[in-house]
Parts: structure tokens; sequence; C-alpha cells
């Protein structure tokens, strides 16, 4: 099974994905991420920090993607693992929508006919939703901003999250962020035990 875990930045994955790792460590789940679960990942992390070309950047995302797919997210799906996911396709789909503005007459559906055919289709969904200002007021003061660190773009890449949760809603479970972190947490715990469960009894074809 696999979940992936999805918000702008600020909308507290990192906090979340730390206390899943303990309220559901009997499931032996296998905890991931994008960009950075393979090698290819640095080379993305150039591109942003060097503020490469948007095309060039978004083919990076692409390719770190395959490169996460194939080496970490088949094989664990193929052993019948748990699989968590820190960002994923949909990160792509509500982040690069913004970046490409303007250089590709639609850019969600040039990136979704990149992903076609290949990419594997997540189980499950969480979108961790925030106002922006609060999101913005979260950003570690003394590190560094990545380009999209700011209010006007978060506010844009999170309309795309709520346009894509809302045309897949079987899939998305949207997720007030600023609920207390606990209760955050151990709601989509339970939520992921309950997919795995249902899982057993429905296994991926």
């Amino acid at each position: 099974m696999l979940i992936t875990i999805e918000g702008i930045d600020g909308s507290g994955k990192s906090t979340l994905i730390a206390r899943l790792r303990e309220l559901i460590a009997d499931l032996d789940p296998l905890f991931t991420r994008e960009p950075g679960a393979t090698w290819v990942g640095e080379s993305v992390r150039r591109a942003v920090a060097e503020r490469m070309d948007p095309i060039t950047e978004a083919l990076l995302f692409c390719a770190d993607h395959a490169a996460h797919i194939d080496g970490v997210i088949r094989p664990a799906l193929d052993e019948g693992r748990l699989v968590v996911s820190d960002r994923y396709s949909d990160s792509r789909f509500a982040y690069q929508p913004v970046v490409l503005a303007g250089i590709l007459p639609d850019p969600l559906l040039w990136l979704r006919r990149i992903h076609d055919g290949w990419s594997v289709r997540p189980d499950r969904t969480f979108l961790l939703v925030l106002p922006i200002e609060d999101a913005v007021a979260r950003l570690d003061t003394e590190k560094k901003r990545e380009y999209f660190e700011n209010a006007a773009i978060l506010a844009r890449v999170q309309e795309n999250y709520l346009d894509l949760a809302a045309s897949d809603p079987a899939r998305f479970v949207v997720v007030d962020a600023l609920l207390p972190k606990e209760d955050v947490a151990r709601f989509i715990a339970d939520e992921i035990r309950t997919n795995v469960l249902s899982s057993r009894r429905h296994p991926r074809a």
C-alpha cells in the first residue's frame, strides 16, 4: 500500500512524518520522500537552488520520481510493504504549474502526460491545509528559503492542491493542519491502519 503526505511548505509534514514513525512502527512501514530518496534528488535540489529554467527543473523532478519508483516504491510494494512517502507526484502537479505558468499553455496536462503509463497511483493521500500566513510563519527563519517559499507562490500551490483533492475525493483526505499536532498524527495513523486492513482484504491488483 502506498500512502502519500502532501501540503505546502510550513504545513507540518516533517513533524507529522516523525510522529507517524512512532505511531505505526508495528506495521513495519517504509518511509521515503521526494525529492531525496535517490541520488537524482541531489540534482533536483541543485536546480532549485540555482534557479535553472523551469522546464529543466520540472523534468528533473520527474526523473527523480521515476528513479524513486524504480528503486524504492515498486520493490517495496512488490514485497507487500506499507510505503509512506513525504511528497510524491501530487507535489509536482501542485507546484510546477505555478513555476511553468506562461511558459507552457497547459502545464498540468503536460506534467500528467509525462507521468502517464509508469507512475504508481497512491492508495491514499493526506493533504495538510492551513492559512498561508500560518504556513509562512512556521518556516525556519534561520534557514535560507527556496524561491517558492513565499506567500504568493504558496497560495497558488495550495489552490492547486485543493483542486487536485476535489477532482479525486476517493483518494484524498484533506486535513486541517492547524489542529493540535498530536491529533493530526493520531487521526492519520488510524486512517492508515484502516486502509492497511482494507488492503489485506482487497489486495492491490
